[in-house]
């Protein structure tokens, strides 16, 4: 720990730099408390000597919030300290956060926990650290000797009967970046108001306890795992399975991730013979070497360059790329010109909605009781379809497959069908509560398989939905805004959206709000409220329009792991018939276009005024 004398310098170096504005507020209070707790002792001298530099630029990237749990829990850059960055200590603080809520929820002082991590930088140091956490507060702890996908975790937490566990991931953040992913005991990540009692546990961590790892495995508080819950979890995708179609050719990659494990192994263990994987991308490799931008995003068309001037002069209908821990899957399908095409999220979620129902329907095993789940900014294409086929829809969810794995437990998991958010996540079936690239990499390729035994492609059958329900067309855009200043602004731009939206952007006039944050819809252009809006509630709003040709929404949220503000933009153009799909495509593209830019240009203005 510091001297009084030296802490008192220091101090008032800093209370100079926020008044200089190089220091933001939130970051004064939390490098007090790293220089002043005792907890923090080892962080003193190294804080210290960057004040000294008048390096706070850097201290206040390192200290500018407390990593919250957002939709996907703790997320963001590694450093060696830090509040706002995982390193070390957020990542003890968020074990020992985790372990001490669910004991002081359950009153034991004991329990299961199983740890898993993916191929980032860091990741197995990080899961080691959480799994010796976890067993010095008296659990047992089972943790992954390799590398493994999330929805394996979310596998293994209701294989092993588990109570919590933990994946060491960020995700397709960029190689700088990691994470702490919290599980509870029905395999979902954690909802309110466990996140925030367990942010409160972190929050108030003092001296952490901790166990030597190697003792920890030598006498059993810590079991390595493997093999034995690989082929456990093989075998209830593999269960899932709805068709024997198996003919056709395709390469997958995991983008330097664990994808191998997961999305490859369910479809050599369910016999498609005809899938390579894509070797530049296959080592393990927290730096995505390979990956174009080193940005291991498969919603980015660039990550599958490599894989798709490797495959031109071979026979292969598709391209599969999971992100690095494998819980979502991105699909190119090569047309019929020879082009591979990439498919948004949104698409991907109703191919396979499509197949799940038609198979489902002709097995005669639907009934109105069966049901599908999709976040509120996930395509409306998934809600008309499980409509058409006369089961639910339940289609009004906040970003964040926790939302759907909640959904699954209250409604039932036994007439669950299907759900799906627009970035790349799907899941079926009863084994995991978890979006998986696996089970969603079986479905495309079974879905594939049948229509090629038809002459057909998934391109076809989405333009087959099209004259069937319209065509619909999705797309996001998003503003980045970093650091203590990026969040003002984000909150700037939503208190705009709320008090004086846009009423028309490209010639296209929008009508209402619909504000998940205040409950109510609002009128457009007077912004007057008009109706009640019942749950969920959230930093969320939607712009409608009324235009009878091509209507359209916009999303507008805070993303929940990234600095940045997110737009989703949804259209949706009348085709009365076949003929009418090359025109009614045209139009409703050119027009979507148009207002994404025109929303753009709108954004950019409004930070340009703060």
């Amino acid at each position: 720990m510091a001297s009084t004398a030296d802490i008192t310098n220091l101090e008032r170096r800093i209370e100079s730099a926020v008044a200089d504005g190089r220091l933001s507020a939130g970051a004064e209070d939390n490098m007090r408390r790293w220089l002043t707790e005792p907890q923090y002792a080892a962080y003193a001298k190294p804080i210290g000597a960057l004040v000294e530099a008048d390096r706070f630029d850097e201290l206040d990237r390192l200290f500018w919030e407390v990593v919250p749990f957002g939709t996907g829990g703790r997320r963001g850059p590694m450093a060696e300290f830090g509040s706002a960055t995982i390193n070390p200590r957020t990542i003890a603080e968020s074990a020992h956060g985790l372990v001490t809520y669910y004991q002081s929820q359950s009153g034991r002082t004991d329990g299961k926990a199983v740890v898993a991590c993916d191929t980032r930088n860091r990741s197995i140091e990080f899961a080691r650290l959480a799994a010796t956490t976890f067993a010095a507060h008296g659990m047992q702890v089972f943790l992954f000797e390799e590398p493994r996908s999330t929805p394996e975790l979310s596998f293994a937490v209701r294989h092993l009967g588990c109570d919590i566990g933990v994946v060491i991931s960020a995700s397709h953040n960029p190689p700088a970046d990691n994470g702490f992913k919290a599980y509870w005991s029905n395999g979902a990540q954690v909802l309110s108001p466990h996140d925030q009692g367990i942010i409160d546990c972190v929050y108030d961590a003092g001296e952490i306890p901790t166990v030597d790892f190697d003792a920890a495995i030598a006498d059993g508080r810590i079991e390595f795992i493997g093999e034995t819950i690989d082929n456990a979890y093989v075998e209830a995708v593999l269960a899932c399975s709805l068709s024997d179609a198996r003919d056709i050719p395709a390469i997958f990659t995991p983008l330097h991730g664990v994808g191998e494990t997961c999305c490859y192994r369910v479809l050599e263990a369910a016999g498609f013979e005809d899938v390579e994987i894509f070797e530049p991308q296959r080592s393990p490799d927290g730096n995505f070497t390979n990956v174009p931008d080193q940005l291991p995003n498969p919603e980015r068309r660039q990550v599958f360059e490599p894989a798709i001037e490797h495959v031109q002069n071979t026979d292969a209908a598709l391209i599969l790329a999971s992100d690095p821990d494998a819980d979502r899957l991105a699909v190119c399908v090569r047309d019929n010109d020879g082009e591979f095409v990439h498919l948004t999220g949104n698409k991907v979620a109703a191919l396979l909605a499509d197949y799940i129902l038609r198979k489902q329907a002709a097995a005669g095993k639907l009934t109105p009781a069966h049901y599908v789940v999709e976040t509120l900014v996930t395509t409306p294409l998934v809600a008309t379809l499980a409509k058409s086929h006369g089961v639910r829809a339940i289609d009004d969810l906040l970003v964040g497959f926790k939302y759907i794995a909640e959904t699954m437990d209250r409604e039932g998991p036994d007439k669950f069908l299907f759900g799906c958010e627009e970035s790349l996540g799907y899941l079926s079936g009863e084994y995991a509560r978890d979006k998986d690239a696996g089970i969603a990499a079986l479905y495309i390729m079974e879905s594939a398989a049948e229509l090629r035994r038809d002459g057909k492609t998934l391109l076809d059958r989405l333009d087959e939905l099209s004259v069937a329900h319209g065509y619909h067309t999705e797309g996001q855009r998003s503003e980045v805004c970093t650091g203590s200043r990026g969040r003002a602004q984000i909150d700037g731009l939503m208190q705009t959206f709320r008090e004086s939206p846009p009423t028309e952007l490209a010639g296209f006039g929008f009508v209402r709000v619909r504000d998940y944050d205040g409950h109510e819809v609002r009128s457009l252009p007077d912004n007057q409220k008009t109706n009640d809006l019942p749950q969920p509630a959230g930093d969320l709003l939607f712009l409608e329009s009324a235009d009878e040709a091509t209507r359209f929404s916009i999303a507008v949220r805070p993303s929940g792991t990234e600095p940045k503000i997110k737009f989703y933009f949804f259209a949706v153009g009348r085709c009365d018939s076949a003929d009418q799909l090359t025109e009614t495509k045209a139009r409703t593209d050119a027009a979507f276009a148009n207002v994404q830019d025109a929303l753009t240009n709108w954004v950019r203005g409004v930070l340009d005024t703060q």
